[in-house]
């Protein structure tokens, strides 16, 4: 195409600002330009990315300092960005991350607190997106996925009166379904606009015209929650040439003094309107987006700014596009008031590429500890705000804020991910636990006040302290080691934050084998003793020195396992002392182990068994009950990770690019057999590094695998190692993950549902991020994994199932975060690779019948029995305590296929609740249907004066929300038969019932 030539009238304009005698007056700019009818429109949105830590920490990013990593000061940039808004009234700038704002805003004067009100209401300083961070969409959780973004909607909706219009997921390295209809359309927006997409999709779709979709993220829902999503054509920052960042080394800016060398307005001219012309290749309608900004740019806004004035101002007098001042927001309402059809995407972005040997999958597993302590704190979470307000939230001392805004931030896309550097993660860490410790605080009081019947405000000192366990999965626990003196007992208070009656065993190490458990009413409970065993020592007396600071004189030598039986949104108590007075070991007690000979192990003593060859090898899972009868193999591997020697694209933090099949891990000795009257165990030693204990409750339908992995040798290579579960089912190349542990989705090897993929990596490329579980299914039976974080998995071949446990890497893979994976940790001098110890859990049903199982028991893992303990006399306690109670009426729960997801008391003295549906429709024949809550016997006693509903993140009431209704290629608008979705109606006033139909969530404020 010939290049366009710039009109001689442009170029007289320039010079008749100047005057004679080498004197300038000053140009005024005319940037406030609109849209344009019949002309190619180009909004120019300013923007900042700035990460919530990555190579530099939260605190380090907003003040500036460290800069020898970074240059990047948000401080600045918000200063900076400020003033420059002030100088012009057409600019516009746009801002997402609450975690810095609210840092900033906490310490301006009041001035400049109403300078920017001002710059909010007149729409030239707009949050986008609005959360604490911009989470990250595949190692996250959907509840914390809301809970940060109501954090920063909060903030928001107090400070400015103002609800964010758009998504702005910019940088997570791909995206979820939930994602598009859960944290976009049911929070209210209009559009989510993004960066990181496969780079083979990206190709197909700009040659289609179909980056800007509108996206169904939900089988159940449909088109009822469909968004107008961007994917951006290239980056989140501007086209080449047209950056401005002061020491940036690209930016040529507009040169229009002709008194000077280098005048350029018309080369600058022809450069923007060329840019345009060739994006607007790729996208529909006469409208396109410049994304004017990059990571923590803006710096010295003006440089900017002033740069985008002159472009405005001179492609305008040009006359072949437009350009203006824009936002997500003003662009978003082009485009749906140009009334065009779109392409229609469904399903997710998943997994990420942006090369042929570069999927970003390795990061769904990086940091495994990390990811571990995160989903952890998350249930703790959830339960520490229902024990705040049901004990009465204080106004001054602890509270549960620090820890939400804690976790938060570790839901930044480069924090849970995994991708930042270990000093950053380190920072993230240390937020958490001292987010965590002072959330102890709080439910240790709330327990203690609640079990007094006394609410807080008339509760501030009681006779009784209770401690909590946080290192329990290592054996360490002060309160169950000491000793119990004679007249006391050791007191176990268990609470329970499903609204559902629940039964579980709990385990705590203890030194005594001569103990006996009551519960609340005298009754000995049934329990069972089982060896300490020496991987557990071992790490106990490692870790606690590298994290506490303490060494083990003594280590408790067993394990005390009970059942216990707790209402829903409740607490029981248990007493365990000493039998008839006496301490000492009583041997007969302990769970027998046996010797393995050449023949086939049985273990469970329930309905459940697993089938074990003599060599340790899982042979078969067979339930007496249901008739189920599967043979199953399950090993660990290891894939050697590519140094990159071929094209320098390495295995990294980020990246997971195998060079190779696995290697097996074979058994290193012997396996264990225990037998007991609660559960039986087998234990297997892999290697010196790999520990494996699968256990079968006498009560519980699944099996529960324990694994302890680490430190893993690397031997100049690094290893990322692999549990695979190999079954006979004939799966077709189909399995299934969930969602952020929402919706599963249907996953097919080696495909993608809109684009022909070209397979160059069959092991990485077919890797998928994991929050709740994956099942695989043929004709008559599935079979489920479920997991205790979020990781990555696949199927590689039919009837297989591999998760990806823990990685450790010796290089970079040159994503920018310039160190390699090799996480260690140190007492004193002694260093050591990160050992990690976790669970998952694995059930065979006939077809059909394993959603309950799923959904049920992913729950409870989500929201494990908060624990406290104390050491008191049991007579006395129980005269004068609570031993058992529930918040809700006595007689009722919530129904099986409804989960409480929030129960919290604001500062306004609101109380945020939020239930949630379990099921997709058609998911289950029993549970996927209309489900009703009643609030009446939720809350006994209580009586609720005022009800709002509102949006997901609680900051407009649901009444007010609208949905913009987007046209979609292929259906007419008039005549398709639109999918209508069970949701319940509005909550009666009167009977203060509430209806919740497949996959709903609904968000309630209430007042009492």
């Amino acid at each position: 195409m010939k290049k366009p030539a710039m009109s001689i009238s442009v170029v007289l304009l320039v010079l008749a600002v100047f005057c004679s005698f080498g004197s300038i007056c000053c140009i005024k700019y005319d940037v406030g330009a609109g849209v344009v009818d019949g002309k190619l429109n180009v909004h120019l949105v300013a923007h900042s990315h700035d990460d919530v830590g990555w190579l530099k920490t939260v605190d380090q990013y907003y003040v500036g300092s460290n800069n020898s990593i970074q240059g990047a000061c948000v401080e600045n940039v918000l200063d900076s960005v400020v003033e420059a808004l002030r100088r012009g009234p057409n600019r516009k700038f746009v801002f997402a991350e609450q975690a810095f704002f609210q840092r900033w805003w906490a310490t301006q004067d009041r001035e400049i607190q109403e300078e920017v009100r001002k710059l909010v209401d007149s729409g030239q300083f707009e949050f986008i997106n609005g959360g604490w961070v911009m989470h990250d969409e595949a190692a996250t959780h959907y509840i914390d996925m809301i809970d940060q973004t109501t954090l920063g909607h909060h903030a928001i909706k107090k400070q400015f009166s103002r609800i964010p219009r758009v998504g702005w997921q910019i940088d997570p390295f791909g995206h979820s379904a939930v994602q598009a209809y859960l944290l976009g359309a049911e929070l209210g927006f209009d559009s989510v606009h993004f960066a990181r997409i496969d780079y083979q999709d990206r190709a197909i779709r700009k040659d289609h015209k179909s980056l800007e979709t509108i996206w169904r993220g939900s089988k159940t829902f449909g088109s009822s929650s469909q968004i107008f999503s961007n994917a951006f054509p290239v980056h989140y920052s501007p086209p080449d040439q047209f950056h401005f960042e002061v020491e940036d080394q690209r930016p040529i800016p507009v040169q229009d003094n002709p008194l000077l060398y280098d005048y350029n307005v018309v080369e600058r001219v022809d450069d923007f309107v060329r840019a345009s012309l060739s994006q607007a290749e790729v996208t529909q309608t006469n409208h396109i987006m410049w994304t004017m900004g990059d990571d923590f740019q803006y710096q010295y806004a003006e440089s900017w700014f002033k740069q985008m004035d002159k472009l405005i101002h001179y492609v305008n007098k040009d006359g072949r596009v437009n350009a203006l001042y824009s936002t997500p927001s003003i662009y978003t309402d082009a485009k749906y008031d140009a009334n065009e059809s779109w392409p229609l995407k469904s399903h997710d972005y998943f997994p990420y590429a942006d090369g042929d040997n570069a999927y970003w999958t390795g990061f769904f597993t990086s940091r495994p500890s990390f990811k571990r302590y995160v989903r952890e704190l998350s249930g703790y979470y959830l339960a520490a705000r229902q024990l705040e307000y049901l004990s009465g939230r204080r106004s001054a001392g602890p509270n549960t804020y620090s820890l939400g805004e804690a976790l938060g931030i570790a839901q930044h896309h480069d924090a849970i991910t995994g991708t930042a550097k270990q000093h950053t993660t380190n920072d993230y860490m240390k937020r958490l636990a001292a987010g965590a410790s002072e959330a102890e605080a709080v439910t240790n009081s709330a327990l203690a006040c609640l079990l007094d019947g006394k609410s807080q405000s008339h509760c501030n000192t009681s006779t009784f302290t209770f401690a909590q366990c946080p290192l329990l999965n290592i054996s360490y626990c002060p309160s169950t080691e000491q000793e119990i003196t004679k007249g006391k007992s050791l007191v176990v208070v268990a609470y329970n934050p499903l609204g559902w009656n629940r039964t579980d065993v709990i385990r705590i190490p203890v030194d005594n084998a001569n103990l006996v458990v009551q519960d609340s009413m005298g009754s000995v409970v049934e329990s069972q003793y089982l060896d300490m065993d020496n991987v557990t020592m071992n790490l106990r007396n490692f870790y606690t020195r590298a994290y506490l600071g303490v060494s083990s004189k003594k280590v408790p030598k067993f394990w005390l396992a009970f059942g216990v039986s707790l209402p829903p949104l409740g607490w029981n108590t248990y007493f365990i002392s000493e039998k008839n007075g006496k301490g000492g070991i009583n041997r007969s007690n302990v769970s027998v182990v046996e010797g393995v000979q050449n023949q086939v192990v049985d273990i469970g003593p329930g309905n459940l068994k697993l089938s074990f060859s003599s060599s340790g090898q899982l042979l078969k899972m067979f339930n007496s009950e249901s008739g189920v009868d599967v043979p199953i193999q399950q090993r660990f591997l290891y894939y050697t990770s590519s140094l990159g020697d071929d094209d320098s694209q390495a295995s990294g933090a980020y990246i997971f690019r195998p060079s190779g099949d696995p290697s097996v891990i074979h058994s290193a000795e012997p396996m264990v057999v225990v037998r007991g009257v609660l559960m039986d165990e087998i234990h297997q030693k892999f290697d010196s590094w790999i520990y494996q204990v699968t256990r079968l409750y006498r009560d519980k339908e699944h099996a529960e695998v324990e694994f302890t992995i680490g430190p893993i040798p690397v031997d100049f290579v690094g290893k990322e190692v692999i549990t695979r579960m190999e079954t006979k089912l004939a799966t077709n190349k189909e399995f299934y993950t969930d969602s952020n542990g929402r919706d599963f989705l249907k996953r097919i090897r080696n495909y993608r549902e809109d684009w022909n993929l070209t397979v160059h990596q069959p092991v990485a490329g077919n890797y998928y991020p994991i929050n709740l579980g994956i099942y695989a299914n043929d004709s008559r039976y599935e079979f489920s994994v479920l997991v205790d974080r979020a990781t990555g998995g696949s199927s590689i071949e039919d009837g297989q199932i591999e998760l990806m446990l823990h990685r450790r890497l010796l290089v970079d893979d040159s994503r920018g975060v310039g160190e390699p994976l090799n996480e260690e940790v140190c007492v004193e001098d002694t260093c050591n690779g990160l050992t990690i110890r976790g669970h998952y859990y694995m059930n065979v049903h006939k077809l059909g019948a394993g959603a309950q199982w799923r959904r049920t028991t992913g729950q409870e893992v989500y929201s494990p029995l908060l624990l406290a303990f104390t050491h008191e006399n049991s007579d006395n306690w129980k005269a004068s305590r609570s031993t058992k109670a529930t918040s809700m009426d006595s007689n009722y729960s919530l129904p099986l296929n409804v989960a409480l997801i929030t129960l919290q008391e604001l500062d306004d003295k609101y109380v945020l609740l939020r239930l949630a549906h379990l099921y997709e429709a058609g998911e289950d024949s029993d549970y996927s249907k209309m489900a009703t809550v009643e609030l009446i016997k939720m809350f006994p006693g209580k009586k609720i004066k005022e009800i709002k509903e509102t949006s997901l993140s609680a900051n407009q009431e649901k009444s007010e929300m609208k949905q913009l209704k987007w046209r979609v290629e292929g259906e007419d608008s008039d005549n398709v038969e639109e999918h209508i979705p069970l949701r319940g109606r509005p909550v009666d006033r009167a009977t203060l019932i509430v209806e919740l139909g497949p996959m709903e969530i609904r968000t309630l404020l209430l007042k009492f």
